[in-house]
């Protein structure tokens, strides 16, 4: 080991503040030392290298690392930590489900059945890497370094890198959730609010039927399906509405959301079918309430009024609590119409395979149950948080009007609920 780098490294660690701590005088002298040895590099690239592993170990994960590094730090240590990511997970043959997305995402490719440093393994993509005077450089590393070192431990979301897996991935998708996925881009990028509503109507459908065949199919062959967790971020502006909107996505997909808001993600736990649909349609519906909301700051600009912060945050709290209720208005009748249709189905097959028959809402309890012990085995201490008022009125009123035009039906049979009374904020 470079005594270098450990002498750099002890006076890193004296320096004093938080995890995202710049300047100092232990800051000043770890930099000094490491530009003034260019033999350290390698292994002060190894000293990084662990830091990553040690975050995984304490239940980080790709995304939530590099969320806290581009809020806390800068461009130059996202690179950096981009960088140090691709020469870590080079090591491994396969990654933990989800993460290959993750690693896409900061600018690392991944391909399986290549680690132990085979060549091809890992690509760093996210452009040039960063490369700065010795010193500049030497301080951006010691930055990142330092609040890598000073991560705490968070609640396992899944196994690290490198650890047993009851089976092996998935190759692909299932072709549901393709099927999915193509109509919420649609209702996304259409400019036609009837469009979007048929699109998300029609996609929130197709998740109702996949997670209740599967878990049917899961009871009738005695799969063995337990629930999991994953973490979805959730980022400042306005990070209560949107963690709010999360919580009702979740719920309505027999999910449970707890809200990290130190870290800016909520962890979700659910069965793996249910998890895919709240990733999916809670994207898409912040994607469709943020384009109605910059619509109808656009038009409240055409009349005169300057918009505010307070419009935004009132509007994006009235999408989530009018879709809120309406998603739960959703799941229930889904659940209704699906238990009707299998109780009378006999011993024929539903749709995706799934065999039909009596026995759907024992099965949907028991998942409950499961997924409500797990949430409580992850997280045994949780506090309500305090939602600051709405005091926009107008915002209000936009916002719940975007959450109907949102409309999200999730069977055949479902009649709009247009008329039931509406919580309005004070003027």
């Amino acid at each position: 080991m470079s005594d270098t780098v450990e002498r750099a490294i002890t006076a890193l660690l004296s320096t004093g503040g938080g995890a995202g701590a710049r300047g100092g005088d232990g800051l000043d002298l770890a930099a000094s030392l490491l530009a003034a040895d260019p033999a350290a590099d390698e292994e002060l690239r190894r000293r990084g290298e662990g830091y990553i592993r040690l975050a995984w170990e304490r239940g980080w994960q790709p995304a939530d690392v590099a969320r806290l590094v581009r809020r806390e730090l800068r461009d130059p240590q996202a690179r950096l930590l981009a960088e140090l990511i691709a020469g870590e997970v080079r090591r491994y043959e396969r990654l933990p489900s989800r993460w290959t997305a993750q690693l896409a995402d900061i600018g690392v490719g991944f391909t399986p059945g290549a680690g132990g440093g085979g060549a091809g393994a890992v690509a760093f993509a996210g452009g040039e890497p960063y490369r700065a005077d010795r010193f500049s450089y030497a301080t951006a590393v010691l930055e990142l370094y330092l609040l890598l070192a000073r991560l705490p431990p968070l609640e396992p979301a899944g196994p690290v890198p490198g650890a047993a897996v009851q089976q092996a991935p998935v190759e692909g998708e299932p072709r549901m959730l393709t099927r999915i996925r193509a109509l919420l881009a649609k209702a996304e990028a259409t400019g036609y609010p009837q469009e979007a509503e048929a699109l998300t109507a029609k996609a929130q459908e197709l998740m109702a039927r996949h997670s209740i065949d599967e878990a049917l199919l899961a009871d009738r062959t005695h799969r063995g399906d337990v629930p999991g967790a994953c973490r979805i971020g959730v980022d400042a502006p306005y990070e209560t509405a949107k963690a709010i909107l999360l919580d009702a996505v979740a719920s309505a997909n027999r999910c449970r959301a707890v809200w990290n808001s130190a870290y800016g993600f909520s962890t979700v736990v659910g069965f793996e079918p249910d998890l895919d649909a709240v990733e999916l349609l809670h994207t898409s519906l912040l994607v469709q309430g943020t384009s109605a909301m910059t619509r109808a700051e656009a038009d409240q600009r055409a009349s005169g009024r300057k918009r505010t912060k307070t419009f935004r945050q009132s509007f994006l709290m009235a999408y989530a609590h009018r879709l809120g209720e309406r998603l739960a208005l959703a799941a229930e009748h889904a659940t209704a119409e699906a238990a009707e249709a299998s109780a009378g189905a006999g011993p024929a097959e539903g749709s995706e395979g799934a065999p039909a028959g009596p026995g759907l809402l024992p099965v949907l309890a028991a998942r409950d149950v499961a997924v409500t012990e797990h949430t409580d085995r992850m997280f045994p201490e949780t506090v309500a948080t305090r939602v600051r008022g709405v005091t926009d009125a107008e915002g209000w009123d936009r916002g719940t009007s975007a959450a109907d035009a949102a409309h999200m039906p999730a069977t055949h049979g479902q009649r709009r609920d247009r008329g039931r009374d509406r919580i309005r904020p004070g003027r």
